[in-house]
């Protein structure tokens, strides 16, 4: 029996392991996170450890990272070795890159340039909110996506802009943090809304290259066919200081993959209040925004959208509270589609307070081992108290 247990757990462990790919670094063969895996049918990308979710059946895929070499792989191997796009940075010949006329000119051409139609997507869904090192809370869902314009539009109305339909949540943990950090009431916001678009946050990029009294910089770094990867940084005349970098196809004239981090950890310390109303001290952290687009077709759709905040630190009943929270949505096909969601989720409430629309379909993320380990905790049971 013994033997027969054994047997069967060397082929769930065969069986698991090959629907894994790594992929790392070939310098120092640490896992590179956020890796694009370009599939016949669908993008998946890597979790923190490196890790996607690939049959070993696939072929002819390709991977690409911000700052490696983008590679095309013939048969499943694993792990998958990133050449780095320069050796060291100091043997590296930096070329000047004008910044505010990239930015200008993506923006003003944006809807010719990047898919401008009605549009369906398959998208996980992966939000993880992180107290003092430790998950609280942490969901990913399989859902459904579809925007009229790809294009966020300040016409004060969710619908018009995007429209969700959760699928199937695979994950949903919340361990309830401390009072401070109780959400406010949902109503329409420019912020909210716009952080799901590329074109929002390049309008506030440009907005702060344009001010009078900004300096900035760009760099092209090195060069992989049409593709420019370019460095940059930013010091804004509202005394709001970023860096970044972001890849630019020169031939089609298409900002690619573009990371900004809002530097803002060094601002003094502000009083807030929690939700019922005691006062708290807070420092505000860094956040960053990545977006991220491949070809289809012939037309730029996203491949991936993220939002990160960390360092955001609140002194609350003595205690020092760091916080970091994220916010990944995966577009994992893409599809024209003139029909938009029906049910969908309704913005003005906390996405999770939606009815789920049940639809199965194959798994498109892996868990980290932190992760897992937090789905698996079990929750005290305060029902027999």
């Amino acid at each position: 029996m013994m033997k027969y247990s054994y047997l069967l757990f060397i082929l769930f462990f065969n069986l698991f392991s090959a629907q894994k790919l790594q992929v790392v670094d070939s310098e120092n063969g640490k896992p590179i996170p956020n890796a694009r895996i370009l599939l016949h049918n669908q993008i998946v990308y890597t979790n923190e450890e490196g890790l996607a979710p690939v049959d070993q059946s696939s072929v002819n895929f390709e991977i690409s990272a911000s700052g490696f070499q983008k590679v095309t792989i013939q048969e499943f191997y694993s792990p998958v070795k990133l050449k780095r796009g320069y050796k060291k940075i100091d043997e590296v010949k930096l070329i000047k890159a004008d910044l505010k006329q990239i930015f200008e000119d993506v923006a003003s051409h944006y809807k010719k340039r990047y898919y401008n139609e009605p549009s369906l997507y398959d998208v996980t869904y992966k939000e993880k909110r992180i107290d003092n090192n430790q998950i609280h809370f942490l969901v990913i869902a399989e859902t459904k996506l579809w925007s009229k314009t790809n294009f966020y539009n300040r016409n004060k109305s969710f619908d018009n802009n995007l429209q969700m339909q959760l699928n199937n949540v695979k994950y949903f943990k919340d361990l309830k943090s401390d009072s401070m950090f109780v959400k406010g009431i949902k109503k329409f916001s420019d912020e909210y809304m716009g952080n799901y678009f590329f074109n929002f946050e390049l309008n506030r990029a440009l907005a702060h290259v344009k001010n009078k009294a900004s300096k900035y910089s760009g760099w092209i770094f090195f060069e992989q066919g049409d593709e420019q990867f370019i460095t940059f940084n930013i010091k804004s005349g509202l005394g709001i200081e970023m860096e970044g970098e972001l890849k630019y196809n020169k031939a089609d004239k298409v900002i690619t993959y573009f990371e900004i981090r809002y530097l803002q950890d060094q601002y003094p310390i502000v009083k807030r209040r929690t939700g019922e109303g005691e006062e708290f001290d807070y420092q505000l952290g860094n956040a960053i925004l990545v977006f991220d687009f491949y070809k289809n077709a012939g037309v730029y759709v996203p491949a991936m959208s993220k939002i990160e905040g960390n360092k955001y630190v609140a002194y609350y009943k003595g205690v020092k509270h760091e916080r970091k929270i994220s916010r990944e949505l995966i577009y994992n096909t893409f599809k024209k589609s003139d029909e938009g969601l029906t049910p969908r989720v309704d913005f003005k409430k906390d996405i999770w307070e939606n009815t789920s629309v049940k639809e199965n379909k194959n798994n498109t993320i892996l868990l980290t081992t932190e992760e897992q380990a937090f789905v698996n905790r079990k929750l005290p049971d305060f029902r027999s108290k």
